[in-house]
């Protein structure tokens, strides 16, 4: 006989970003087949339009809006939506995100925009948003996705290590607010590894759409993305999430290779970027 976990999602109304693919289309119907009602959300309609058929045909009820995270007016008008048309909001999960940057030297400033756009504030804009309407629920839970680069840095892609660093601060303190103010609200921080999904390519296809320059090693590190590191399902990692969230869990690593880059950088956390840059050195040999 299986006992209902004590943050059981079943009946909640429960927010996902980013859910037209990778591991918020999974959020979604990993909360679908748990007995959440949905409110999902994406930039693109195509995709977001296919989860939300996958959640119906699971039973949920599901309201969907199409959404550019990073505009603040935008989120803030969803998020009385979404609550207008539910009536309560339980949890929200901040999981929209892009991938992309490359070095300091070698960056421009719209790689810092428009990646912080998406992976910094538009957790900002979630929380803020939706977060008054998770304290009157009285069983609220707030979720962002950080990144195994929310706790260690990755010299090749500085914006996306940072926004993701970003995130982790952002939603730990947060929690001490909450546990400080008295706030019926729980607070998890997701670092998933390398979990199958587009987001490589995805970000390779955004500078080839700007105009960009995109190099043999631009499209060698995508391959070496795709074929090495990104190997853990999306339905997978999203299960670890949601999983998490039911139990309490203020922290969720994702896969064998974020538990093992954690211990890395609270063992060496001094001489762990030598150790990165070495291995990344060893990568780009032919």
């Amino acid at each position: 006989m299986s006992r209902t976990p004590k943050n059981s999602v079943r009946g909640k109304v429960a927010v996902v970003t980013g859910a037209g693919s990778g591991i918020g289309r999974e959020l979604a119907l990993q909360l679908a087949r748990r007995g959440a009602r949905l409110a999902l959300s994406d930039i693109g309609a195509t995709g977001l339009a296919e989860t939300a058929a996958r959640a119906r045909a699971l039973g949920a009820e599901v309201h969907t809006a199409t959404l550019d995270v990073t505009d603040r007016a935008a989120v803030l008008a969803y998020a009385e939506t979404v609550a207008g048309h539910f009536g309560v909001v339980h949890q929200v999960y901040n999981n929209a995100g892009v991938a992309g940057g490359t070095t300091v030297l070698d960056s421009d400033w719209a790689d810092y925009d428009r990646i912080w756009g998406v992976n910094l504030f538009g957790v900002l804009h979630g929380t803020k948003a939706f977060l008054p309407h998770l304290v009157a629920s009285g069983d609220g839970h707030v979720v962002n996705v950080s990144s195994l680069n929310g706790f260690m840095a990755q010299g090749s892609i500085n914006a996306y290590s940072a926004s993701k660093f970003a995130v982790r601060g952002f939603t730990e303190a947060l929690r001490q607010e909450m546990l400080l103010a008295g706030h019926p609200v729980q607070v998890t921080v997701v670092h998933p590894g390398g979990v199958r999904t587009n987001i490589a390519t995805a970000a390779l296809e955004v500078s080839r759409a700007r105009g960009d320059e995109v190099t043999a090693e631009d499209e060698a590190r995508t391959r070496f993305y795709n074929e090495k590191l990104l190997r853990m399902p999306a339905e997978q990692a999203a299960r670890i999430v949601v999983d998490g969230v039911e139990a309490g869990r203020p922290r969720v690593l994702v896969g064998n290779d974020a538990k093992a880059v954690d211990l890395l950088v609270r063992l060496f956390p001094a001489s762990y970027p030598r150790i990165a840059a070495r291995l990344q050195q060893r990568r780009q040999r032919p």
